[in-house]
């Protein structure tokens, strides 16, 4: 579908991806639980607009390198590779870091919640890196116009990502707060961390078309 493949994969990653606690998912659950689900809402809205750059940064880079370099897909391919692995196994040594229960934020205007959301998204260089790693081996290397499929790839993430949001926001609100066990937290990490290590060897792998 416009370029791409094993995209049933790519959505079940991404999703992987979204429900890892993170400081999206940590600023979401403080507001809602400071302010209540609309406030979780717009501060989901926030990150998924800077998601929104991210994406099309990366997808406007991504063409730019094709259009320097007949091999610059490859290039991106493997330096991709390399991080997934790194991202994985970081995953995989790590220790909840992350106390989900942290005290409320002071309140703040809807206006002003959306902005910090934005800004603690779009402030994030990791979000880029994971999306020009990530996203090209989810690419079919003979589709016709790759920035397209890029875009289409990373339509569907903040998409699943915006719903998986909106999602915490409501639960965080409603419970109070979203408080998973260290142990659980471990095991999750490692999971998603395995899932890593298996896409950037996969992606290693590929050849271009």
């Amino acid at each position: 579908m416009l370029g791409t493949n094993d995209l049933p994969l790519f959505v079940l990653s991404g999703l992987l991806l979204n429900i890892t606690p993170g400081a999206d998912s940590l600023y979401i659950i403080s507001r809602s639980v400071t302010q209540g689900a609309r406030a979780g809402a717009v501060a989901a809205l926030g990150i998924a607009s800077g998601c929104c750059v991210h994406i099309i940064a990366a997808a406007l880079g991504l063409s730019a390198l094709l259009a320097a370099s007949a091999s610059a897909f490859t290039v991106i391919k493997v330096i991709g590779a390399a991080y997934l692995i790194y991202m994985g196994v970081a995953l995989l040594r790590s220790r909840p870091a992350v106390d989900l229960a942290h005290a409320p934020l002071p309140a703040l205007s809807m206006r002003k919640i959306f902005a910090q959301g934005l800004l603690t998204n779009l402030l994030n260089p990791k979000i880029a890196l994971f999306f020009l790693a990530f996203v090209p081996q989810f690419i079919d290397p003979g589709a016709t116009d790759k920035t397209l499929a890029f875009l289409f790839l990373g339509a569907v993430f903040n998409v699943n990502g915006l719903l998986w949001c909106l999602l915490l926001a409501w639960s965080a609100a409603r419970v109070g707060a979203i408080r998973p066990g260290q142990g659980a937290a471990v095991w999750f990490n490692r999971g998603v961390g395995a899932i890593f290590v298996f896409l950037g060897l996969r992606l290693a792998m590929t050849r271009q078309g």
